[in-house]
């Protein structure tokens, strides 16, 4: 036990874990007792899934170095894939926990299966043009899905792509439309949420600290030193890609089954921006850091535009009515501050600091665990 405290990794990996598991408990504790508000229940949910894409684009971009820009288009797969799968078992599976985890693993393997499709050209390019291609395939799996139509029509499920809907009796997912979900099939629970940044936790760090993880490393380092000592380049970037795509698949099909209705323009370019954005203000690599931003920086606007539709009066409405004017303005400076924050010699210093005390007393609480054993043995 002391010597895998004393790696840094390992406890770095613990610091994340107690991190997530101890705002879960509390976040539960508060939900159970009616000490979170209406608007902040509705919130938990997607602050989940916006960790998850976050800590497995890291993955890609801090880890393997790799620049994409269709993350959301991933999510989309995901999503898609869990709204139909659930929405077709509903009637065989009435329990709800099975039913959400047959749509994330359903998910996960075709969101995995898209990665690898579209990994395969994508990744013969680097840089800029990886990032181009990864645009390209989000935009066209945005443009695919607003012409998508899935019903099920005299008990035979139908797949159509069409700008016009088809005369189908019960559509699952009707183009521009979006996804059709009965509220029965609204299953999304924080639990749920929980499981699945544990499952991104344990998937990520795991490969980060791993052999393959150290391999992707090197490629990211330095390709040539890395293909001279017998590294396949193109192996280990795939699957980075790929587990990358998995997790985002898995993360959306908890966002879909969220909301009753699900469209296509969700999926945007600016979605895959605001992802990559959680993941570069948190630190290219660090983990915990992208677990911080996502849920800051996506609980930020969302705390803003919740209080310009509060109805108040005096200064209170003038303040609502400045924040529905400027608040993405707003976000925007808050952003910048950030970023002029995050890359401050003095702020980092700062910050490395406090986790250093963090994990000097998880390595404490450890050590006198085992002080105690070894004196009661």
């Amino acid at each position: 036990m002391k010597k895998l405290l004393n790696n840094r990794s390992t406890l770095k990996n613990l610091v994340t874990y107690l991190v997530v598991i101890v705002a879960f408990a509390a976040m539960l504790s508060m939900q159970q007792t009616g000490g979170l508000s209406r608007f902040m229940n509705k919130q938990l949910v997607p602050i989940c899934v916006y960790i998850s894409l976050a800590v497995s684009l890291n993955l890609l971009v801090g880890v393997c170095g790799e620049l994409s820009l269709g993350h959301a288009g991933f999510m989309g797969v995901g999503a898609y894939t869990g709204v139909i799968v659930v929405s077709l078992i509903s009637a065989d599976i009435p329990d709800p926990t099975v039913r959400m985890l047959l749509a994330m693993g359903a998910a996960a393997v075709v969101a995995g299966a898209v990665g690898f499709l579209v990994g395969i050209p994508a990744l013969r390019l680097r840089g800029d043009y990886l990032a181009i291609v990864t645009l390209a395939f989000g935009e066209i799996l945005r443009n695919l899905l607003q012409n998508l139509h899935v019903g099920n029509a005299d008990g035979v499920v139908r797949f159509a792509f069409s700008e016009t809907a088809p005369e189908w009796k019960n559509n699952i997912v009707a183009g521009a439309m979006g996804t059709k979900l009965a509220y029965d099939n609204k299953i999304a629970t924080f639990t749920m949420g929980f499981v699945l940044v544990m499952i991104t936790l344990f998937v990520v760090l795991n490969v980060i600290n791993s052999k393959e993880g150290r391999a992707i490393k090197a490629v990211r380092d330095n390709r040539i030193a890395a293909e001279s000592v017998g590294i396949n380049v193109t192996a280990f970037r795939m699957k980075a890609f790929v587990i990358s795509a998995a997790l985002a698949g898995m993360a959306g099909a908890l966002f879909g089954l969220d909301m009753t209705n699900m469209r296509p323009d969700k999926l945007g370019y600016n979605e895959s921006i605001n992802i990559l954005l959680y993941v570069v203000l948190g630190g290219l690599g660090n983990v915990l850091g992208s677990v911080i931003s996502a849920t800051a920086l996506y609980i930020l606007p969302e705390i803003m535009k919740n209080a310009a539709l509060q109805n108040s009066g005096g200064w209170q409405q003038a303040f609502a009515q400045f924040l529905e004017d400027y608040r993405m303005l707003l976000y925007a400076g808050i952003l910048i501050i950030l970023m002029i924050c995050t890359w401050s010699p003095k702020i980092k210093g700062f910050i490395s600091q406090q986790t250093d005390s963090v994990k000097q007393f998880v390595k404490g609480l450890f050590s006198k665990k085992k002080e105690v054993t070894d004196h009661e043995g």
